[in-house]
């Protein structure tokens, strides 16, 4: 390939840019820098808009080929997505450089040379968006690729945009080393990128596994005692919004509101004769009752994820005079959020249609929470409670309706392990 007539190099230096372009593209094929879902660094897009400014259109053409190459090795992409993608690549790279070289700019220095980089550059995003669009709309007739998506990625394409032209004045200030360098700074950046991405992604699955696991468990608790999912999910919703109006930060609102989906976890682990209704407890029942802590604690420790949520279900059964279970933790020895789940759980067990005692009202369960406050209960939070509910209707605070799959939202756990 030769160069424009703006640079006229000499062959061992034109010859030489080829080779790291040759190289760095192969490199960049395996690696894309990415920032959240619509924005994104591409080294390979910086090496083929850079070929077809400097070295022309079969140049172009190559270092798009071998970047598709690439892609379509690591991606395993099936043969009819490989030919669509190396003509949304080809095209406008090849495009790209036959306008540079109609144009032969004379000055490389110049501000209309950097618009001239700048425009194709542009070019080759739009173009190639426009053609991939095209065949996968005739493929799937989704409309998941028009207009409107286009817009949405219009910050990768300034950024991509903006990299292009300091790579053309690298170039044309410093030469081949310079431009060498920069290229394999934006490759290394693009792969660092890259390892984060996949671990992201690893990081998602787990997450994913393990909540599938507990969601599980959950629903196969809900089997047995059929009220388990039901209270999880009112404990759930009553301790975030407890955590909400005394100004916890919103971590630790999720906090709670995970902690009250799976404080009573651990009844998974004990016999079928314990969570059976209008049987009689033997003091060996109450005593594996009282385990229930300890063993769904063990359980969230054991799936390596919950380590604040581990430490709040173990101690959600602890009362302020030291006489609850596992450990007799008095007072300020309970963390806060175990005190805002025991005061919600003691609430729904007393207000639910499902209990296993006589129901109460509102307001009768309210004057018994007051009763046991400053023993049993944390008074302050108790207080925190009724505020919260003067202000609701029956339907929250009887919280008969609530449902453990919409508290879980399992696609917004997952989307936050995604995003870190």
């Amino acid at each position: 390939s030769t160069g424009v007539a703006l640079f006229r190099l000499p062959s061992d230096h034109l010859n030489g840019l080829s080779v790291v372009v040759v190289v760095v593209k192969l490199e960049s094929g395996l690696a894309v820098a990415s920032a959240g879902d619509t924005t994104s660094v591409s080294a390979s897009f910086l090496v083929t808009a850079l070929a077809a400014v400097f070295l022309g259109p079969a140049s172009a053409w190559v270092t798009a080929v071998l970047a598709e190459a690439v892609a379509a090795w690591r991606r395993h992409t099936r043969r009819l997505l490989i030919a669509f993608n190396l003509f949304g690549a080809t095209v406008p790279a090849v495009s790209a450089a036959v306008v540079v070289q109609a144009v032969e700019p004379k000055v490389s220095n110049s501000v209309g040379f950097y618009a001239l980089v700048a425009a194709v550059a542009a070019g080759i995003n739009v173009l190639g968006y426009a053609l991939i669009a095209y065949t996968h709309e005739a493929l799937h007739r989704d409309g998941a690729m028009g207009p409107r998506a286009f817009f949405r990625f219009a910050p990768s394409i300034v950024l991509n945009v903006a990299l292009v032209v300091a790579g053309a004045a690298i170039y044309v200030k410093v030469g081949l080393p310079g431009i060498a360098f920069a290229l394999t700074a934006v490759f290394a950046f693009s792969y660092m990128a890259y390892l984060l991405d996949q671990s992201r992604r690893r990081a998602q699955q787990y997450v994913s596994l393990s909540w599938g696991v507990l969601a599980g468990l959950m629903r196969s608790l809900d089997v047995r005692d059929e009220r388990a999912a039901r209270h999880a999910a009112a404990v759930a919703r009553f301790a975030r919004d407890m955590a909400q109006s005394v100004g916890m930060s919103e971590q630790e609102q999720e906090l709670a509101h995970t902690a009250g989906l799976l404080h009573d976890i651990g009844h998974f682990a004990l016999s079928d004769r314990v969570a059976e209704r209008g049987r009689t407890l033997t003091e060996d029942d109450w005593m594996a009752i009282q385990r229930h802590p300890e063993l769904g604690a063990d359980m969230l420790r054991d799936l390596g994820m919950y380590g604040p949520v581990e430490e709040i279900v173990l101690t959600h059964h602890e009362r302020i005079d030291g006489r609850g279970y596992p450990r007799g933790l008095m007072g300020e020895d309970i963390p806060e959020i175990a005190k805002i789940i025991s005061v919600a759980e003691v609430y729904d067990t007393l207000t639910a249609s499902d209990t296993y005692r006589t129901r109460m009202s509102s307001f009768e369960a309210l004057r018994e929470l007051r009763r046991v406050g400053g023993s049993q209960l944390d008074a302050r939070y108790v207080e925190v409670l009724a505020s919260l509910l003067s202000g609701e209707g029956v339907e929250y605070r009887h919280a008969d309706a609530a449902d453990f799959d919409t508290e879980l939202d399992m696609e917004r756990r997952i989307r936050e392990a995604r995003t870190g």
